[in-house]
């Protein structure tokens, strides 16, 4: 969309042109077409703009899409194409721009699922990891350090997620109308051979991955004797032990990068 027009400053033909195209290609149910513009070349315009978009978006949420039929789909993009400002002309961030969208305009409508925003962020996830410029590699770590006695490194590519719906279930057979009494909690990451993988998490693995996170100072041992307080379990010492293990899982699936050198 152009940027909005100062209103002290008229306008020139060429920018009320252009104003009045766009307008027209974006909605053209409420915007006229240029005037003097036969409607033959503005037709081709108005299909091009708007499937381009439809289909981009239609790969980067395959499961959302098929929730849809052709109509109540091409409805969605049509709102979304017509209402949103977008702040990026770049191809990869239209599916941004899309989340974007639910998240800050569209307030929920007919035909809309209750869970519309949490599977269109699922799955933003997956293409944000993929594109994201940033190596496993590039991080500060011993890879064979002690993770009970140092300091476990988080890769930045690892990302925990919590949604009251489960997303990661969700297909064309399966449509929560309600959400369940607990909400799910996954791990999304990167790994180095470019996959991006997902892990259902239990709660102590999720707190543990919450306290890599925010504590990155405090060694593997010493976090998880606060998981094991904090879940008020009997024997903390199994804790460790059980935790040991699951950090040694997480550094070998490369969502733990190893230990911060002394």
């Amino acid at each position: 969309m152009p940027p909005p027009r100062d209103a002290n400053r008229p306008e020139s033909v060429l920018g009320r042109l252009q104003r009045d195209f766009a307008a027209h290609i974006r909605d053209p149910e409420r915007n006229p077409a240029p005037p003097d513009v036969e409607d033959r070349r503005m037709a081709i315009y108005r299909r091009l703009f708007f499937s381009n978009i439809s289909s981009l978006l239609e790969k980067n949420f395959p499961v959302l899409r098929s929730l849809y039929d052709d109509a109540g789909w091409s409805q969605l993009m049509r709102a979304f194409y017509a209402e949103h400002r977008a702040r990026t002309p770049l191809f990869p961030e239209i599916a941004k721009e899309f989340l974007r969208y639910l998240q800050e305009q569209r307030e929920c409508r007919e035909g809309d699922p209750p869970f519309l925003l949490e599977l269109a962020n699922y799955e933003w996830v997956e293409l944000a990891l993929t594109l994201d410029e940033r190596e496993p590699d590039d991080a500060d770590a011993d890879p064979h350090g002690d993770l009970l006695q140092g300091y476990p490194v988080l890769s930045p590519l690892a990302w925990t997620l919590s949604y009251r719906y489960p997303v990661h279930r969700i297909r064309g057979d399966y449509r929560p109308g309600q959400p369940p009494a607990e909400p799910t909690h996954l791990l999304v990451w990167r790994d180095r051979e470019y996959r991006v993988r997902f892990m259902l998490l239990n709660e102590v693995t999720r707190l543990l991955l919450e306290r890599l996170r925010e504590q990155p100072k405090r060694c593997g041992r010493e976090l998880l004797e606060d998981i094991a307080a904090a879940i008020g379990h009997s024997d903390p010492a199994k804790v460790v032990a059980a935790g040991a293990r699951v950090l040694a899982d997480l550094r070998a699936r490369d969502v733990l990068l190893g230990t911060r050198p002394d």
